[in-house]
């Protein structure tokens, strides 16, 4: 589905990723670990074509298409979908409004006709009941006046009504509770299919006490050092990533 080889990409003129190599299967979840200024959400802006970033060296495949020849509209038309660490409000956009536009926008990339009210409203149901998302919520603005527990639900529901191929979720357990983090990570694991990948991107092993990972690879100074399973992120956990630099450092 997803493979990135030898990847460079810089911002400002400052390289970040540095020869970063990656392959994500269907049914496949993959999480991503390392410590700040390592290159994890900066993997997330390259793939889904934030223009701040520059590649300067490799590729990027997704569904054997080269995704750094699409526009980021396209990349999400295709079926890229990420969850952002800090969403944004958007004040005067209903959620209905943004949703139907949103869906739509694709349906029309694959030459289908729009999707009708009442089918709209009822796939809204149904994904509103599978992720836990209250009513009161998607009756309201974009992400205004939500706390940040419900704008992480919310990306979780987007995600839900959207059915991408491919979902990266950047940091999406940062500043949840308990009970926000399991309604999350419920929500993900509900909508895991065999025809579909997750990339979580995090810096902490708690939210892999709810999803679990088929692997946990180790991003260190721009690069893809480590892989393994879940166990490599429990000893993330207790060890933290001293002994990784030593490991590189060697």
């Amino acid at each position: 589905m997803l493979v990135i080889k030898d990847l460079h990409a810089n911002i400002d003129g400052k390289e970040i990723l540095k020869g970063l190599s990656l392959t994500v299967k269907p049914g496949e979840i993959h999480a991503i670990m390392g410590p700040n200024g390592s290159g994890k959400s900066t993997l997330s802006s390259v793939i889904t074509g934030n223009p701040s970033f520059e590649v300067t060296h490799g590729s990027i495949d997704f569904n054997e298409k080269d995704l750094l020849e699409l526009a980021p509209e396209e990349r999400a038309n295709e079926g890229i979908f990420l969850s952002f660490q800090y969403p944004v409000e958007i004040p005067g956009v209903s959620m209905v409004n943004f949703m139907r536009a949103a869906i739509n926008e694709q349906r029309k990339y694959r030459n289908e006709p729009a999707v009708s009210a009442t089918d709209f409203l009822r796939l809204m149901r149904e994904k509103k009941e599978l992720v836990e998302m209250d009513s009161k919520l998607t009756n309201r603005a974009v992400n205004e006046g939500f706390s940040g527990g419900e704008k992480k639900k919310n990306e979780i529901f987007q995600m839900a009504m959207l059915e991408p191929k491919l979902a990266i979720l950047d940091e999406t357990d940062s500043g949840l509770d308990i009970d926000a983090l399991r309604i999350v990570a419920n929500g993900v694991n509900k909508l895991k299919s065999p025809d579909n990948a997750t990339i979580l991107i995090t810096h902490y092993q708690r939210l892999l006490d709810y999803i679990t990972p088929d692997f946990v690879h180790v991003l260190y100074d721009g690069k893809i050092v480590k892989s393994g399973g879940k166990e490599l992120a429990l000893e993330l956990e207790s060890r933290g990533y001293d002994w990784i630099k030593q490991e590189v450092e060697a």
